[in-house]
């Protein structure tokens, strides 16, 4: 019987190195998304009320208080005062977090003008989102500079991306690059990602990958998805890998299929199917691959149907085949031998094969 999967995976390079024109595409999508402060004020839209029976006008009340009482510590103390305005900026990290976008602001900004790179970068992210303030990205772009040039790791990412971006302010390759490395020995994830496929870049070849590979185990230690990925590729497909490591790859790639990753889910299917980085699992397999195909993912979708055809983890069904045959034909995946599958279904088979590939079209 063929090799269930015609290998989907075509090197090392091509997954670390795309054309150039979207080699940072991955980057930027995820710079966009990204916010300085902690995940669960992401989540918090702008115009939601906090779940605490607090006002805004008492919790800034509440932050003025507690400048007071800074202040009154400071007269006596002059030691803590040199810490108490970091307070201040605490302070306003905690109502960002809580939904207090305005107390956040009034008690950022002044801090930021005094040179405190975290408030700077939060001020930034403020203006980046529009929260508490009208959007302004020439805002944002400022208050980023200020915050990379005084060392705060998210921002230097940030305004990385936007030099390399080029939309807010004036490209500049040779400083974005620059930036991206203090943020990734700084320990940010996304820097250390980017950083990783630059180097990659510039030094193509295993010598490249190598140099790179501790960029890309520090973002996949810290859950970047796309890093759990490249790391695992890299482990599995690359000479000088220590056997330790090699032992680890499929354990990265299930890391990153887990964290929604369609094509992280559709070579971890075939590594289960062909035995890759551990055992054979047909069922688990099958069920990775549908994930995936039920994702979209148009090379899953075929996978599937030669799946359903040769019964490989599944008992077998050829109008389920025919249908993902079908999405996948729809998405412009041309495989021949499964066209000449289909064209041996009988009519009533293709006509429930068309039904089914519709219904799945409407989900």
């Amino acid at each position: 019987m063929m090799n269930l999967i015609a290998r989907h995976m075509s090197g090392i390079a091509a997954v670390l190195i795309p054309p150039a024109a979207a080699r940072y595409g991955a980057v930027l999508a995820i710079a966009l998304t990204v916010m300085a402060q902690p995940a669960a004020a992401q989540d918090q839209p702008a115009t939601e009320q906090p779940p605490e029976s607090q006002t805004e006008e008492a919790a800034t009340q509440e932050a003025q208080t507690d400048d007071v009482q800074s202040g009154e510590a400071a007269s006596t103390a002059p030691d803590a005062a040199a810490g108490s305005p970091g307070d201040a900026t605490a302070r306003a990290f905690g109502a960002f977090q809580r939904g207090y976008y305005l107390t956040a602001m009034e008690l950022a900004l002044p801090r930021a003008q005094l040179g405190d790179p975290a408030a700077q970068t939060l001020v930034a992210e403020l203006f980046a989102s529009g929260l508490g303030v009208s959007r302004s990205m020439d805002d944002a772009a400022f208050w980023y500079q200020q915050a990379a040039e005084g060392g705060d790791a998210s921002a230097q990412f940030k305004y990385g991306v936007m030099l390399i971006e080029g939309r807010y302010v004036a490209p500049d390759r040779q400083k974005a690059e620059a930036l991206m490395k203090k943020a990734a020995d700084a320990g940010n994830a996304f820097a250390q990602f980017n950083h990783a496929q630059i180097l990659v870049a510039a030094k193509p070849g295993t010598a490249g990958v190598l140099e790179a590979l501790p960029y890309f185990e520090g973002a996949a230690e810290q859950g970047v998805s796309d890093a759990q990925y490249a790391l695992a590729q890299i482990y599995a497909n690359t000479a000088g890998v220590t056997d330790e490591k090699r032992a680890q790859a499929r354990q990265y790639m299930e890391k990153a299929a887990r964290a929604g990753f369609d094509t992280a889910q559709l070579d971890y299917a075939i590594w289960l199917i062909d035995g890759i980085g551990g055992d054979k699992d047909y069922e688990a397999g099958f069920r990775w691959m549908q994930v995936a195909a039920t994702r979209g993912n148009v090379v899953a979708q075929n996978r599937m149907a030669v799946l359903h055809i040769n019964a490989i983890g599944t008992l077998g069904d050829p109008v389920e085949a025919a249908k993902w045959y079908i999405l996948s034909r729809r998405a412009g995946y041309d495989d021949r031998s499964l066209d000449d599958f289909y064209q041996g279904l009988t009519e009533d088979e293709q006509k429930r094969a068309i039904e089914a590939a519709n219904q799945f079209g409407k989900r």
